[in-house]
């Protein structure tokens, strides 16, 4: 196949360790990409409608009921959010930061791909993918995208 090599026996493995590192990074990566997602939807809930239920989190994400729950555990156990049972859940002083950052950049990304012509819909849609795994630098880069098109 195009780009990818073929192994042929254990000698030409990466190292293990390095390997191991690697996904352990990935995979807490997208713990963090899950927990943003949830405090930015319970802020915006919130916001909204002023609480913040599992059944609604659970419609919204289009995950199971148990899958919130056992996500929300995580996320009071990690200081972002807290819930008592038979309850809304609320953020933390943390959780509400985390998820006003997190709003922040994804307005940011969404600006940025509607400055350079995306529809919103598509913007929207593709920001919830870019908005996780962009760095500093490019956020930084959009902004300036986005303040070099406005119009004076």
């Amino acid at each position: 196949m195009i780009g990818q090599q073929t192994r042929t026996n254990a000698d030409e493995m990466p190292d293990a360790d390095r390997q191991a590192a690697n996904f352990r990074g990935v995979r807490d990566a997208h713990q963090m990409e899950v927990a943003e997602d949830y405090v930015e939807l319970i802020a915006d809930l919130i916001d909204t409608t002023g609480e913040a239920r599992t059944a609604d989190i659970a419609r919204r994400l289009g995950v199971a009921h148990p899958t919130v729950v056992k996500t929300i555990a995580r996320l009071q156990r990690d200081g972002l959010a807290e819930s008592r049972p038979y309850r809304s859940i609320f953020l933390t002083d943390e959780g509400r930061a985390l998820a006003a950052r997190c709003k922040q950049r994804h307005e940011l990304v969404v600006g940025f791909l509607k400055a350079i012509g995306v529809d919103a819909e598509t913007a929207e849609r593709d920001a919830e993918g870019i908005e996780h795994h962009v760095s500093a630098a490019t956020l930084a880069a959009f902004e300036r995208v986005i303040e070099a098109r406005r119009p004076v």
